[in-house]
């Protein structure tokens, strides 16, 4: 009787019912598509971080530059002094470790060990500044990072200007960035979050071999190509590989073996960056605390820490999907409960003959109550398949434009390196030059799905409990009070 009742009722006002259904289901969709935008968003920016510290990582372990003194010794570059007069090509290769102080090859070993931790490898972030030209007696002495001559930008960084002290010179300032990996460890480390389009990557066994992986970019711009050649600091290394970046800029121009860069800058087990993997994601700020605790002087930051520094319309966009998007969409809920109540009780008090009659047929009140109520959730759940549908094709809209939003990541990202470097600011880079564009998506998990059904139901119950109020009141004198 309830069902045969219930279809029939429902099928006489189609009108009514679709009213109510449209109400909630502008509320739920405007709920999807918020949420699928604000995953979005969660995505876009996981994608900025993987781009600065690779694939898998959850935080790094650094130690803080210490900072420069106006006493310290500038790097100098020495040539051969031309006595007849007659120039000629000289070059010389300043390699430097780059944003923190070193630490121990072993300390990787102590983080590894702590309770929480999957895996962990050690890299050495190195800076190259070569200096090309013809040089009459006299020595080159750098005078800080800022300004340039004829040597472009690399890796980020703005060439050092230099000077000749007591003769004369014409000269070029070249800087790059070189990132010596732990290729025992090829899953963890800033080269994961680049492809290998042309070539391999490094083999297991090539701990100590002088070869090396080119950034796509910086490839081209050098004219670098597999089975070629690069010169760093007097040695030769062949170029194994091209890798290109997955998003953004890459994390290096070039990566080596660790020895190698070891070698390279006289810094024998040393390393300048831990890429730790948590077993869990859930227990990252235990990690992340026992490693602090545990391993004294040094400075633990996650991908959450870095996060916080992400800025630009990616930024600005997530909080508008995260705050103005979330209270607008309970504004619009609550305005289309609230709609859908009234409807619902304007609706019964319509049919107050009819009510009426059937209490004076012997429906008790409860009978009575539980017929609207039921009619409330089908239009719930109407509404929610209609929201649902709507949610779908405004998610589906978003991704389809994938609207492009520039990110930039802040040098106040943890870690605190020098001139302004992040923990995960990635080798031989400065964090505040960090700027790249990504689209947007707007992915619906089942999870939404899931709540757009509960809104659907509560929706039918809240518009059931209006109706059902008003008609609990009713009295069978009603209906011949309605008839007169």
């Amino acid at each position: 009787m309830f069902f045969t009742y219930l279809r029939r009722e429902l099928r006489r006002r189609r009108k009514a019912a679709l009213v109510v259904a449209s109400g909630l289901a502008l509320g739920i969709a405007l709920v999807i598509v918020v949420s699928s935008v604000s995953s979005g968003m969660e995505k876009a920016q996981g994608k900025v971080l993987q781009s600065l510290y690779g694939l898998g990582t959850d935080m790094t372990v650094t130690k803080a530059a210490a900072p420069p003194t106006s006493t310290g010794q500038r790097p100098r570059f020495n040539f051969d002094a031309n006595d007849n007069g007659s120039d000629k090509e000289q070059s010389s290769d300043r390699v430097m470790v780059q944003g923190f102080q070193t630490l121990a090859a072993s300390t990787v070993s102590k983080v590894d060990s702590q309770h929480g931790v999957a895996d962990s490898v050690g890299g050495l972030s190195l800076q190259v500044i070569r200096v090309n030209g013809q040089f009459t007696r006299g020595q080159f002495q750098q005078n800080g990072n800022g300004g340039g001559n004829r040597g472009g930008r690399q890796g980020g960084q703005q060439p050092p200007q230099g000077r000749v002290e007591g003769g004369g010179a014409d000269f070029d300032v070249n800087n790059y960035s070189v990132y010596g990996t732990d290729v025992t460890k090829p899953a963890l480390g800033p080269l994961t979050s680049s492809k290998i389009t042309s070539g391999r990557t490094f083999t297991t066994s090539e701990t100590n071999t002088e070869v090396v992986v080119a950034d796509t970019s910086y490839a081209k711009e050098k004219k670098l190509s597999v089975g070629g050649t690069v010169t760093v600091k007097g040695v030769k290394f062949k170029v194994i590989g091209i890798a290109t970046p997955d998003s953004g800029d890459a994390a290096a121009n070039l990566y080596m073996p660790l020895q190698q860069a070891q070698t390279l800058a006289g810094a024998k087990d040393k390393v300048t960056t831990i890429y730790v993997k948590a077993s869990d994601s859930q227990q990252i700020s235990s990690v992340k605390s026992a490693i602090q605790k545990n391993i004294s002087g040094t400075t633990v930051t996650t991908s959450a820490d870095l996060a916080n520094t992400v800025s630009g319309s990616l930024s600005t966009a997530s909080d508008l999907a995260s705050n103005v998007g979330k209270w607008l969409s309970i504004a619009v809920l609550v305005a289309a409960f609230l709609v859908a109540g009234l409807l619902t009780s304007s609706a019964v008090s319509r049919r107050v003959r009819e009510f009426g009659t059937l209490k004076a047929l012997g429906w008790k009140s409860g009978r009575v109550t539980r017929q609207v109520v039921g009619e409330a959730i089908v239009n719930g759940l109407v509404g929610g398949v209609l929201g649902i549908a709507l949610g779908l094709a405004g998610a589906y809209a978003v991704t389809e434009i994938s609207p492009s939003l520039q990110a930039q990541v802040g040098g106040s990202g943890g870690g605190g390196g020098q001139g302004g470097f992040g923990g995960f600011g990635g080798p031989g880079r400065r964090v505040a030059s960090k700027a790249l564009d990504v689209t947007l998506t707007a992915p619906v998990s089942l999870s939404t799905i899931a709540g757009a059904v509960a809104l659907a139901v509560a929706g039918g119950l809240i518009a059931g409990a209006f109706g059902g109020w008003r008609a609990s009141r009713l009295r069978p004198a009603d209906a011949l009070r309605r008839v007169e």
